[in-house]
């Protein structure tokens, strides 16, 4: 089975009032081409969440986002108490020596004093139960981007299959062209010596020289060839060993030069005609195959 390399995956986990998110996507590369986001406090354990999506992905152009925000209702901070002791005593320590009226209302007056709460957001490391939390959620969205892939590898399966069915099917037409394409050749020889005067040639030498043209223009090794491509396109797509995608590419290119040399010696209308087609087919084979993991 074959996976594509295009995929997304997500996956969510809540902690200590926080929501933990992350995404992975992936699209078409020859290499593994990896992009990381994450908040600051998460940065130690980067190389981890690296290794953690690029063995299961394999190849390319992935980039992971990793997202830490608290959760919509919840406290984001922490009263400084500490710190709001100190504003309450210098505010009583002004009134007195500024002979004024201390505040009415003290918690609005100390609320709204620099530093009252302590935000999470100024935190710059993240506890071991956070980290913990950031690569299973990595490793879930990893997961996800897999089955993505799975979907669109079985789609992608089905495409190639009807692609190289196509072809086959053109393959089987070509030997109802060969002999008429042969008797074609030889009345063509045959008509032009016959326009020449007082032509005089040796039938026999005649008879071997127009086989041994017919020999040049001999597509069945070809044929032969093209067939055994097709069989193990086929036989690679169905293996169980994954990133199969270069291989298929080096395959197709393999199909597109017989069916070019099958073009090259057709010296036919009919049998170019079925070329051209295989070569529409495959055009199509090689775009997708780029998606192929």
């Amino acid at each position: 089975m074959i996976l594509s390399m295009t995929g997304f995956g997500k996956a969510v986990k809540v902690y200590n009032n926080k929501k933990i998110t992350a995404e992975v996507k992936s699209l078409n590369s020859k290499q593994l081409d990896f992009g990381v986001r994450s908040p600051q406090s998460h940065r130690m354990i980067e190389m981890e969440l690296r290794n953690i999506v690029s063995q299961a992905l394999l190849r390319g152009k992935i980039d992971l986002f990793v997202y830490c925000e608290p959760i919509e209702g919840a406290p984001s901070g922490t009263i400084n108490i500490p710190m709001l002791e100190q504003y309450k005593a210098q505010i009583e320590e002004m009134a007195r020596q500024l002979n004024l009226p201390q505040p009415e209302d003290w918690y609005a007056t100390l609320l709204r004093m620099p530093d009252a709460l302590k935000t999470e957001a100024k935190a710059t490391e993240a506890d071991a139960g956070e980290l913990a939390i950031v690569k299973e959620v990595v490793a879930q969205a990893t997961e996800q981007l897999i089955e993505f892939r799975r979907q669109e590898g079985a789609r992608l399966e089905t495409f190639f299959e009807e692609k190289i069915a196509a072809i086959q099917a053109l393959l089987n037409e070509v030997p109802k062209f060969e002999e008429p394409r042969t008797l074609k050749i030889k009345s063509r020889i045959l008509d032009a010596l016959s326009k020449i005067k007082e032509a005089d040639y040796d039938k026999n030498r005649f008879e071997q020289e127009l086989i041994y043209y017919i020999e040049k223009l001999d597509i069945t090794e070809e044929k032969i060839r093209l067939q055994n491509h097709l069989n193990y396109f086929l036989e690679t797509m169905k293996s169980d060993e994954p990133g199969q995608g270069k291989k298929l590419g080096f395959i197709s290119q393999e199909i597109g030069r017989e069916v070019n040399t099958m073009g090259s010696k057709a010296n036919q209308a009919d049998l170019q005609n079925l070329v051209v087609r295989m070569k529409d087919h495959l055009e199509q084979i090689k775009e997708q195959v780029l998606n192929v993991l």
